[in-house]
Protein backbone atom coordinates (compact mmCIF):
# COMPACT_ATOMS: atom_id res chain seq x y z
CA UNK A 1 0.00 0.00 0.00
CA UNK A 2 1.61 2.99 -1.02
CA UNK A 3 1.62 6.25 1.29
CA UNK A 4 -0.92 8.92 0.97
CA UNK A 5 0.35 12.00 -1.18
CA UNK A 6 -1.16 15.57 -0.44
CA UNK A 7 -3.70 16.76 -2.21
CA UNK A 8 -2.50 20.42 -4.55
CA UNK A 9 -5.42 22.42 -4.90
CA UNK A 10 -6.61 25.78 -6.18
CA UNK A 11 -9.86 25.60 -5.06
CA UNK A 12 -10.55 27.77 -1.75
CA UNK A 13 -9.14 26.61 1.21
CA UNK A 14 -11.07 23.01 2.64
CA UNK A 15 -13.89 23.55 4.97
CA UNK A 16 -12.87 23.19 8.71
CA UNK A 17 -9.07 23.90 8.38
CA UNK A 18 -6.71 26.39 9.21
CA UNK A 19 -3.46 27.21 8.05
CA UNK A 20 -0.38 25.25 9.61
CA UNK A 21 2.44 26.91 7.83
CA UNK A 22 2.50 29.40 4.56
CA UNK A 23 5.51 29.22 2.17
CA UNK A 24 7.27 30.53 -0.79
CA UNK A 25 7.40 28.16 -3.10
CA UNK A 26 5.66 24.41 -4.00
CA UNK A 27 8.86 22.44 -3.28
CA UNK A 28 9.21 24.01 0.58
CA UNK A 29 5.22 23.42 1.21
CA UNK A 30 5.28 19.56 0.09
CA UNK A 31 8.33 19.39 2.38
CA UNK A 32 6.19 19.98 5.19
CA UNK A 33 3.53 18.34 4.03
CA UNK A 34 6.00 15.29 4.57
CA UNK A 35 6.11 15.96 8.11
CA UNK A 36 2.30 16.19 8.27
CA UNK A 37 1.67 12.90 6.52
CA UNK A 38 4.54 11.23 8.81
CA UNK A 39 2.48 12.03 11.66
CA UNK A 40 -0.51 10.87 10.23
CA UNK A 41 -2.84 13.88 9.61
CA UNK A 42 -4.55 15.10 6.50
CA UNK A 43 -3.26 17.93 4.58
CA UNK A 44 -4.21 20.42 2.00
CA UNK A 45 -1.22 22.46 0.07
CA UNK A 46 -2.89 25.26 -1.56
CA UNK A 47 -2.15 28.22 -3.82
CA UNK A 48 -2.57 31.87 -3.74
CA UNK A 49 -1.46 34.89 -4.31
CA UNK A 50 0.43 35.07 -0.95
CA UNK A 51 2.01 31.63 -1.00
CA UNK A 52 1.47 28.15 -1.00
CA UNK A 53 -0.94 27.40 2.18
CA UNK A 54 -0.36 24.60 4.09
CA UNK A 55 -3.70 23.22 5.65
CA UNK A 56 -4.63 21.16 8.44
CA UNK A 57 -7.77 19.99 10.48
CA UNK A 58 -8.78 22.42 12.54
CA UNK A 59 -8.25 19.75 15.82
CA UNK A 60 -4.92 18.95 15.00
CA UNK A 61 -3.57 22.61 14.26
CA UNK A 62 -1.35 22.81 17.54
CA UNK A 63 0.13 19.20 17.34
CA UNK A 64 1.32 20.08 13.61
CA UNK A 65 2.27 23.42 14.23
CA UNK A 66 4.72 22.12 16.92
CA UNK A 67 6.30 19.46 15.04
CA UNK A 68 6.48 21.55 12.19
CA UNK A 69 8.55 24.30 14.03
CA UNK A 70 10.83 21.07 15.31
CA UNK A 71 11.46 20.33 12.12
CA UNK A 72 12.40 23.47 10.96
CA UNK A 73 14.37 24.18 13.83
CA UNK A 74 16.64 20.89 12.88
CA UNK A 75 16.33 21.86 9.28
CA UNK A 76 18.81 25.12 9.58
CA UNK A 77 21.79 25.04 8.01
CA UNK A 78 20.67 21.27 6.31
CA UNK A 79 22.36 20.11 4.12
CA UNK A 80 25.17 21.89 4.72
CA UNK A 81 27.38 23.33 2.04
CA UNK A 82 30.09 21.00 0.44
CA UNK A 83 33.70 21.79 1.52
CA UNK A 84 36.13 22.45 -1.51
CA UNK A 85 38.61 19.34 -1.25
CA UNK A 86 42.04 21.35 -2.54
CA UNK A 87 43.39 17.78 -3.53
CA UNK A 88 43.70 17.27 -6.87
CA UNK A 89 42.83 13.49 -7.78
CA UNK A 90 45.71 12.20 -10.21
CA UNK A 91 44.69 10.97 -13.18
CA UNK A 92 47.48 8.15 -13.56
CA UNK A 93 47.02 5.20 -11.71
CA UNK A 94 50.14 4.84 -9.84
CA UNK A 95 52.12 1.35 -10.02
CA UNK A 96 53.79 1.88 -6.86
CA UNK A 97 51.56 -0.64 -5.04
CA UNK A 98 52.14 -3.01 -7.42
CA UNK A 99 56.23 -3.03 -6.07
CA UNK A 100 54.74 -3.27 -2.93
CA UNK A 101 52.95 -6.60 -3.46
CA UNK A 102 56.17 -8.41 -5.53
CA UNK A 103 58.10 -7.51 -2.55
CA UNK A 104 55.40 -8.56 0.01
CA UNK A 105 55.56 -12.12 -2.56
CA UNK A 106 58.92 -12.31 -1.83
CA UNK A 107 59.47 -12.08 1.46
CA UNK A 108 56.98 -14.34 1.74
CA UNK A 109 58.57 -17.09 -0.25
CA UNK A 110 61.75 -15.70 1.90
CA UNK A 111 59.79 -17.00 5.27
CA UNK A 112 59.83 -20.38 3.97
CA UNK A 113 63.29 -20.58 3.35
CA UNK A 114 64.78 -19.30 5.99
CA UNK A 115 62.32 -19.81 8.98
CA UNK A 116 64.40 -17.78 11.12
CA UNK A 117 63.15 -14.60 9.62
CA UNK A 118 60.02 -14.77 10.86
CA UNK A 119 61.28 -15.05 14.31
CA UNK A 120 63.56 -12.19 13.58
CA UNK A 121 61.03 -9.76 12.17
CA UNK A 122 57.86 -10.21 13.83
CA UNK A 123 56.00 -7.92 16.27
CA UNK A 124 57.54 -8.92 19.56
CA UNK A 125 57.29 -6.18 22.90
CA UNK A 126 59.83 -7.94 24.52
CA UNK A 127 62.23 -7.47 21.69
CA UNK A 128 61.42 -4.21 21.09
CA UNK A 129 60.94 -2.11 24.50
CA UNK A 130 63.63 -4.43 26.40
CA UNK A 131 66.09 -5.44 23.97
CA UNK A 132 65.65 -2.07 21.76
CA UNK A 133 64.90 -4.10 18.10
CA UNK A 134 63.12 -1.41 17.16
CA UNK A 135 62.60 -2.37 13.78
CA UNK A 136 60.28 -4.92 14.20
CA UNK A 137 57.40 -2.15 13.89
CA UNK A 138 58.91 -1.98 10.39
CA UNK A 139 59.34 -5.33 9.13
CA UNK A 140 56.60 -6.84 10.77
CA UNK A 141 54.62 -5.88 8.20
CA UNK A 142 55.74 -7.50 5.73
CA UNK A 143 55.36 -11.20 7.09
CA UNK A 144 52.44 -13.06 7.06
CA UNK A 145 51.67 -16.50 8.88
CA UNK A 146 50.14 -18.40 5.90
CA UNK A 147 48.88 -18.29 2.04
CA UNK A 148 45.21 -16.95 3.01
CA UNK A 149 46.74 -14.04 5.37
CA UNK A 150 48.92 -13.33 2.32
CA UNK A 151 46.23 -13.18 -0.50
CA UNK A 152 43.65 -11.12 2.21
CA UNK A 153 45.94 -8.54 3.15
CA UNK A 154 47.21 -8.30 -1.06
CA UNK A 155 43.82 -7.82 -2.15
CA UNK A 156 43.10 -5.06 0.50
CA UNK A 157 46.13 -3.24 0.62
CA UNK A 158 46.43 -3.11 -3.20
CA UNK A 159 42.80 -1.43 -3.36
CA UNK A 160 43.30 0.63 -0.37
CA UNK A 161 47.08 2.04 -1.33
CA UNK A 162 45.75 3.10 -4.36
CA UNK A 163 43.17 5.14 -2.93
CA UNK A 164 45.72 6.65 -0.55
CA UNK A 165 47.98 7.54 -3.41
CA UNK A 166 45.73 8.74 -5.55
CA UNK A 167 44.54 11.13 -2.63
CA UNK A 168 47.69 12.24 -1.23
CA UNK A 169 49.50 11.78 -3.89
CA UNK A 170 52.34 9.01 -4.57
CA UNK A 171 55.61 10.18 -2.33
CA UNK A 172 53.13 12.13 0.69
CA UNK A 173 51.29 8.74 0.30
CA UNK A 174 53.52 6.29 1.32
CA UNK A 175 55.29 8.32 3.77
CA UNK A 176 52.11 8.65 5.75
CA UNK A 177 51.29 5.39 4.87
CA UNK A 178 54.81 4.56 6.61
CA UNK A 179 53.88 6.55 9.59
CA UNK A 180 50.65 5.36 10.35
CA UNK A 181 51.05 1.59 10.03
CA UNK A 182 54.91 1.79 12.09
CA UNK A 183 53.29 3.98 14.78
CA UNK A 184 50.42 1.71 15.12
CA UNK A 185 52.54 -1.31 15.93
CA UNK A 186 54.36 0.50 18.14
CA UNK A 187 51.17 1.82 19.86
CA UNK A 188 50.02 -1.97 19.68
CA UNK A 189 53.01 -2.82 21.16
CA UNK A 190 52.59 -0.63 24.09
CA UNK A 191 49.85 -1.48 25.30
CA UNK A 192 50.76 -5.25 25.59
CA UNK A 193 53.99 -4.62 26.68
CA UNK A 194 55.40 -7.20 29.45
CA UNK A 195 52.76 -9.61 27.56
CA UNK A 196 53.39 -12.51 25.07
CA UNK A 197 52.10 -10.59 22.64
CA UNK A 198 53.13 -11.03 19.43
CA UNK A 199 51.74 -9.74 15.64
CA UNK A 200 53.03 -9.66 11.97
CA UNK A 201 51.04 -9.05 8.82
CA UNK A 202 50.31 -5.94 6.59
CA UNK A 203 46.84 -6.05 7.76
CA UNK A 204 47.77 -3.07 10.11
CA UNK A 205 49.39 -0.96 7.01
CA UNK A 206 45.59 -1.98 5.20
CA UNK A 207 44.14 0.09 8.17
CA UNK A 208 46.18 2.70 8.50
CA UNK A 209 45.56 3.34 4.69
CA UNK A 210 41.80 2.99 5.53
CA UNK A 211 42.00 5.51 8.53
CA UNK A 212 44.02 7.97 6.47
CA UNK A 213 41.31 8.33 4.02
CA UNK A 214 38.85 8.68 6.88
CA UNK A 215 40.94 11.43 8.79
CA UNK A 216 41.05 13.49 5.49
CA UNK A 217 37.38 13.09 4.40
CA UNK A 218 36.67 14.17 8.53
CA UNK A 219 38.80 17.26 7.82
CA UNK A 220 37.24 18.40 4.54
CA UNK A 221 34.01 17.88 6.13
CA UNK A 222 34.73 20.59 8.95
CA UNK A 223 35.75 22.58 6.81
CA UNK A 224 31.91 22.96 5.18
CA UNK A 225 29.33 25.48 6.65
CA UNK A 226 26.13 25.26 8.44
CA UNK A 227 24.95 24.06 11.97
CA UNK A 228 24.78 20.78 11.59
CA UNK A 229 28.34 20.71 9.42
CA UNK A 230 29.07 17.79 12.49
CA UNK A 231 26.68 15.07 10.87
CA UNK A 232 28.90 15.50 7.59
CA UNK A 233 31.88 15.21 10.24
CA UNK A 234 30.12 11.63 11.40
CA UNK A 235 29.50 10.35 8.22
CA UNK A 236 33.33 9.37 7.20
CA UNK A 237 33.82 8.77 10.95
CA UNK A 238 30.97 5.88 11.17
CA UNK A 239 31.36 4.44 7.85
CA UNK A 240 35.39 3.84 8.05
CA UNK A 241 34.56 2.55 11.60
CA UNK A 242 32.24 -0.28 10.12
CA UNK A 243 34.74 -0.91 7.86
CA UNK A 244 36.85 -1.81 10.65
CA UNK A 245 33.89 -3.72 12.16
CA UNK A 246 33.46 -5.85 9.52
CA UNK A 247 36.96 -6.81 8.25
CA UNK A 248 39.26 -6.55 10.92
CA UNK A 249 37.41 -7.74 14.16
CA UNK A 250 35.87 -11.15 13.56
CA UNK A 251 37.75 -14.49 13.03
CA UNK A 252 40.49 -16.63 14.33
CA UNK A 253 43.79 -15.17 15.01
CA UNK A 254 42.76 -11.93 13.97
CA UNK A 255 45.10 -9.09 15.96
CA UNK A 256 41.78 -6.78 16.41
CA UNK A 257 44.44 -4.54 18.38
CA UNK A 258 46.84 -3.88 15.98
CA UNK A 259 44.19 -3.25 13.56
CA UNK A 260 42.57 -0.70 15.70
CA UNK A 261 45.91 0.68 16.59
CA UNK A 262 46.49 1.60 12.67
CA UNK A 263 43.20 2.42 11.59
CA UNK A 264 43.37 5.01 14.64
CA UNK A 265 46.97 6.17 13.86
CA UNK A 266 45.99 6.65 10.13
CA UNK A 267 42.63 8.92 11.11
CA UNK A 268 45.11 10.80 13.34
CA UNK A 269 48.05 11.25 10.95
CA UNK A 270 45.40 11.72 7.73
CA UNK A 271 43.66 14.54 9.75
CA UNK A 272 47.13 15.98 10.54
CA UNK A 273 48.49 16.14 6.80
CA UNK A 274 45.29 17.24 5.40
CA UNK A 275 45.63 20.64 7.62
CA UNK A 276 48.60 21.02 7.28
CA UNK A 277 48.77 20.80 3.43
CA UNK A 278 45.52 23.19 4.08
CA UNK A 279 47.82 25.91 5.85
CA UNK A 280 50.85 25.52 3.45
CA UNK A 281 48.27 26.26 0.64
CA UNK A 282 46.57 29.34 2.66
Amino acid sequence: MTEPEPIVATDPFPEGTVDAGVYPTRAVGLAHCAVVLAMGEACWLVKTDAGWHLRVKTVSTDAVRGQLERYDRESVGWPPRRAADPAVVRAGMPTSPLLWAVVVLAVFRWQASRPGLTEGWLLDPKRVFTHGEWWRPFTALWLHGDLGHLVSNLGGGLWVFFAVLLTFGVRRGWVWLLVSSVGGNVVAAALRAGSDYRSLGASTAVFAGLGLLVGRAVMVAARGQGGARWRSVLVPLFSGVAVLGLFGAGGVDIDVLAHGTGFAAGVLTGALATVRRTVARG
